[in-house]
């Protein structure tokens, strides 16, 4: 049993890991469409992970950590030393609403489950963004974080979803700890 346990414990830290790089790589492969006003990070389709396994919270954290990190670094991120630590809190926090509503469907679909990730970035980001800007409403600010996020998490995340779970790739996510 004990080793069953350590196994498992193993498994979910390597899918957050891989998880957290795939996130980031994603994320610095199109870095200019990544940070600003209008912001499209094809990364966040990952966002629909924890639908199949807890272990893609802290993954997910994790890789927006890093990818802010990186961006704040390169100068491409212009929200500055705020996002290091409000963008992953908002992704975690998405993170755990997504893997709570992971049952919630329509039409077979978890779309709700995508909504949390669209929700608080937009206004984490949206806020970040009117206090570096401060020409635009903030109200404008949300509603354009809102439209990537709509278009990577939700339009992106359930291409991803319907791909893992036809192919039966999704499998490889149902290794993880038991989900509370």
């Amino acid at each position: 049993m004990k080793n069953r346990v350590h196994r498992t414990a193993l498994i979910s830290l390597a899918q957050g890991g891989l998880i957290a790089a795939m996130y980031f790589i994603l994320t610095v492969a199109i870095q200019p469409a990544a940070f600003g006003a209008v912001q499209f990070r094809v990364s966040e389709m990952l966002t629909i992970l924890p639908v199949f396994t807890p272990a893609a919270a802290p993954g997910l954290a994790v890789g927006c950590f890093l990818s802010n990190l990186f961006g704040l670094s390169t100068g491409a991120n212009v929200a500055g030393a705020w996002d290091l630590l409000l963008g992953p809190m908002a992704t975690l926090g998405a993170a755990f609403l997504t893997g709570w509503m992971r049952d919630w469907k329509l039409k077979g679909l978890p779309v709700w489950a995508t909504l949390p990730p669209v929700l608080l970035n937009a206004l984490v980001v949206g806020t970040e963004l009117t206090a570096v800007y401060g020409g635009l409403p903030w109200a404008a600010n949300v509603m354009s974080v809102a439209a990537g996020q709509l278009a990577a998490c939700t339009v992106c995340g359930l291409i991803l979803y319907t791909v893992l779970e036809k192919s039966g790739a999704s499998r490889i996510f149902r290794f993880s700890l038991p989900r509370g």
